[in-house]
């Protein structure tokens, strides 16, 4: 069973930047298509990025395109998340969890969710 930890998070000014980590415990993370989610209270879990198992393809979301980067480090196990040109709108709990169906931006189509880290952004 993999488990994933996220770190990173934390309080940024708008306009500032954070790397986001997620660090799995499976050694053969390489196979896995792996994302990135972010929650708000009182909404649903909403899809940020996603990259393939070799890192060749990566797919983000309209509203982070052009800010954020998702890469990976198979060698480390992990899957980063560069966050640029920070807003107070990405405010959020940030996930990240294995794609075990197929390639999806759908919340129910990943598992594995690590335990989340904080964004804070003010303006």
């Amino acid at each position: 069973q993999v488990q994933l930890v996220e770190s990173g998070g934390g309080l940024v000014q708008a306009g500032g930047s954070l790397r986001l980590s997620c660090a799995a415990s499976a050694r053969t993370l390489s196979t896995y298509t792996m994302g990135w989610f972010r929650q708000v209270p009182g909404k649903e879990r909403e899809f940020v990025a996603r990259i393939s198992g070799s890192g060749g393809v990566t797919i983000y979301a309209e509203s982070v395109k052009g800010r954020f980067t998702i890469s990976r480090d198979n060698a480390k196990n992990t899957v980063y998340l560069q966050m640029n040109s920070l807003k107070p709108e990405d405010t959020a709990v940030y996930y990240c969890a294995r794609n075990f169906r197929i390639p999806s931006t759908l919340a129910a189509d990943f598992s594995n969710w690590g335990q989340g880290t904080q964004v804070t952004v003010s303006s």
